[in-house]
């Protein structure tokens, strides 16, 4: 058989571990011949794909982002990609997909499955932000990064009596704040799915100081939002591919904490620092076993699914199932936060 893989979306501690783990599992125990599809499905489009044999994932287990390459396709074209997908198949020489990604590509592997190409699907996100499994690989190395940019924070925010404000990635959903502001004993958390009343947010800051401590850490997700008529703050638009663009929220908040309590607050903005480098060990290992399961559902025939891990097992579920809803923090699990703050 004539497997097919792509990693699509944003680039994530891990993929290549999976990429890795597909090849040597389909080659070394099923003798299939594995096509890595360059760049996404845009590679899928374009026709664009190379063999990938055991001496190409040499030493890639280690590296983050991804040897394949990723780009993002616009909806008309995926739209009108998707009508075609059985001759886009045929032009890479695939009998199967094995497409890595985070939600959107998960809905284009959906599109493509039930079009008629056989595609399996491997979930990826450091947001953690996909439904139907428990955890993806990318999410452990993303909160250990912007834990520990939390940990030399303190340091320096004490020796200089500072307020620190770290904005974290999180569009839509506050997994790495929520655990990152946790581990790293952040002074306050701030998600998505609990709008924030700034003045709290300030007096919060400014109690701390009035109780002798020299300094405060504020740990914020990019996709956090003032409650409506504490503070007038707006994220941005949308990008050439109809995503909602965030940004600006760490900076806003850092001057306004400064006013309130006339000391020094300073923004730090992590960004792309936390999708780079070496993925942690527990992401490697989940990645491995993704993509293990993966070549033996493109064997089983469980085209339409994707892999997800339940506790400490790999299932298969529907990747309709991923993509109904984001897994947004559940109430419960801010409440544990929130005690320990």
């Amino acid at each position: 058989m004539r497997i097919g893989v792509l990693t699509s979306g944003g680039d994530c501690p891990g993929l290549n571990a999976v990429i890795r783990s597909v090849v040597h599992r389909a080659v070394t125990e099923h003798e299939d011949t594995v096509v890595g599809v360059e760049d996404g499905f845009l590679g899928l489009i374009e026709g664009r794909a190379r063999p990938l044999a055991l001496d190409a994932v040499t030493g890639i287990l280690t590296r983050g982002g991804t040897i394949l390459g990723s780009a993002r396709v616009a909806r008309d074209r995926m739209h009108e990609a998707v009508g075609d997908a059985g001759r886009l198949a045929d032009a890479v020489g695939i009998d199967a997909l094995i497409a890595i990604g985070g939600e959107g590509t998960l809905t284009a592997a959906r599109m493509f499955s039930e079009a008629g190409l056989p595609v399996v699907a491997v979930p990826k996100t450091i947001d953690n932000d996909i439904d139907a499994t428990d955890v993806t690989f990318g999410h452990n190395t993303a909160v250990t990064v912007a834990t520990e940019a939390i940990d030399r924070l303190k340091t320096t925010a004490e020796s200089h009596q500072r307020v620190m404000v770290v904005e974290l990635m999180g569009r839509h959903t506050g997994w790495i704040t929520l655990h990152a502001g946790m581990a790293g004993g952040a002074h306050g958390i701030l998600i998505p799915e609990r709008p924030f009343d700034v003045e709290t947010v300030c007096c919060m800051v400014e109690e701390r100081f009035s109780r002798g401590k020299k300094f405060a850490i504020v740990a914020v997700a990019e996709g956090a939002q003032p409650a409506p008529g504490t503070m007038r703050f707006a994220h941005g638009g949308t990008d050439a591919f109809g995503h909602q663009t965030f940004g600006g929220i760490g900076s806003r908040l850092a001057g306004e904490i400064a006013q309130w309590i006339d000391k020094e607050s300073k923004p730090v903005i992590l960004g792309h620092i936390q999708r780079g480098g070496t993925p942690t060990a527990q992401d490697r290992v989940l990645a491995t076993r993704f993509g293990w399961h993966a070549v033996e559902a493109v064997h089983k025939g469980a085209y339409g699914h994707m892999t997800a891990l339940r506790g400490t097992e790999i299932h298969f579920v529907p990747i309709a199932d991923a993509v109904a809803q984001l897994k947004t923090v559940p109430e419960d699990r801010w409440t544990e936060a929130e005690a320990v703050l």
